[in-house]
């Protein structure tokens, strides 16, 4: 029978118990057949994987049959049972093929009811507890502006604003995405993953370097311009370990895996400090700074470099001082010693 076929395959694809589609289909067929033909005494349906299935049902003992369907004379019912009586109720066995559409149509609705089910189920359990963790998965393909992930059965969905605009996804491609949530939707579960959140790259780096799983090394900030540049900034427990060599790895092997994995984004590792000072200094590498003044009330700093290291500082559109600000979350205001002095010079 097709839809006993069906039911083995879909168990085995969808990772569904068998006996689990079985029991509900028994109950859902045992239920439609009973309200097709109006009967009022118990409906039973048994399903054997291997053999077909069976359909039975309760027919009230009756003087005088108005519908066969659900009902049983006294005579008939006493060739089966002697000491039946009037009232009473005799379970017998229904023709299945008498049954084939409403069969199918109720298959059809449980089957579909199940699979909902199911997936609620798989990406509950495969989800929950990785929610805000990084994981791999292979791209599908792309609907409409999405780009679905495949990860461990469930078709995850990384959304145009949570893309790089110059990472390819093609399909096949093996990648590690940032969780970002679980949605509720009319149509059920949705996965929402990232490739262009902060927490990518620190998860990555938690990933690749020994010393910041084990507590040694800390990744304090991290910003980001997804598919140019970013920044990260680190400290140790332990003075003897160099964090910035710790995430560099021997030869680069370490940053260089992180930036193969976001399509040679550039990263600067720059070590964290508690004074504002130094750590804005740090995060404005790889210029040079020359003088520093805060304004702690507004947090704001106003730096002067040298007039050769101003368009480093600055950097391309903007990108080294927007990320300085970010990692720092100090607004930085940088001018050359020349823009310096003639500011000074137009106070006097």
């Amino acid at each position: 029978m097709d839809i006993l076929q069906q039911l083995n395959q879909i168990a085995t694809e969808r990772d569904i118990p068998v006996s689990e589609l079985v029991y509900e289909l028994e109950q859902a067929l045992a239920v439609s057949y009973r309200k097709s033909v109006g009967g009022v005494g118990e409906c039973n349906a048994k399903i054997d994987v291997k053999k077909g299935w069976t359909m039975s049902i309760e027919k009230e003992v009756v003087g005088e049959v108005f519908d066969p369907s659900y009902q049983m004379s006294i005579v008939d019912a006493r060739k089966r049972k002697e000491d039946i009586e009037i009232g009473d109720f005799i379970s017998v066995d229904v023709d299945p093929n008498r049954f084939g559409r409403i069969a199918a149509s109720t298959f059809k609705q449980v089957l579909q009811q199940k699979l909902r089910e199911a997936e609620t189920r798989r990406i509950h359990n495969t989800f929950s507890d990785i929610i805000g963790e990084l994981t791999s998965g292979t791209v599908v393909r792309r609907e409409e502006a999405s780009v679905l992930i495949q990860i461990d059965k469930v078709e995850a969905e990384l959304p145009k604003w949570e893309q790089v605009p110059t990472e390819p996804y093609r399909p096949n491609d093996r990648i590690k995405v940032y969780v970002l949530r679980v949605d509720d939707t009319r149509r059920g579960l949705k996965v929402i993953v990232s490739r262009t959140h902060p927490n990518l790259l620190r998860k990555l780096f938690e990933l690749e370097v020994p010393e910041i799983e084990q507590g040694i090394v800390n990744i304090c900030a991290v910003a980001r311009e997804p598919g140019q540049r970013s920044k990260i900034a680190v400290m140790t427990t332990d003075e003897r370990i160099d964090p910035i060599g710790a995430c560099v790895g021997p030869r680069g092997a370490r940053v260089q895996s992180i930036v193969d994995e976001l399509y040679d984004e550039k990263v600067d590792i720059v070590p964290f400090s508690e004074d504002a000072k130094t750590f804005i200094t740090n995060a404005l590498s790889p210029a040079k700074v020359n003088s520093m003044r805060l304004n702690e009330d507004e947090k704001s700093a106003f730096v002067i470099v040298p007039d050769t290291q101003l368009s480093l500082a600055i950097g391309k559109g903007g990108q080294n001082v927007r990320l300085a600000a970010r990692l720092t979350e100090w607004k930085i205001d940088i001018r050359s010693e020349t823009q310096a002095q003639e500011a000074k010079d137009e106070k006097k």
